[in-house]
């Protein structure tokens, strides 16, 4: 399962699986966000190729109007896959919490 959504604050908010099957309905979601942007993750199990693709796209785009997308609350495991595919590097990143 996977939703996308904005709440009060404007921040967009993602759970479940962003995977193939998903990235075509994050894409046009974001494709209509303009200015910075912030995604909490918090709630996102999971992240394929695809689901990176859609965040690349959506950054890039953002950046050619001098704003960007900023990723918050973003797990240990979503955080690992990040710094693996070099994301890291592109994306403002705040990890979640620790849990204990």
């Amino acid at each position: 399962m996977f939703e996308i959504r904005q709440d009060e604050a404007g921040r967009v908010v993602v759970s479940g699986r962003l995977d193939a099957a998903h990235a075509p309905e994050a894409q046009v979601f974001l494709d209509d966000l303009a200015g910075h942007c912030v995604m909490d993750m918090g709630a996102l199990e999971y992240i394929s190729s695809a689901g990176l693709g859609v965040l690349l796209r959506t950054h890039k785009r953002l950046l050619a109007d001098g704003a960007g997308l900023k990723l918050v609350n973003v797990n240990h495991h979503i955080n690992d896959i990040f710094t693996y595919s070099g994301f890291d590097k592109l994306f403002e990143i705040e990890a979640a919490p620790a849990s204990g």
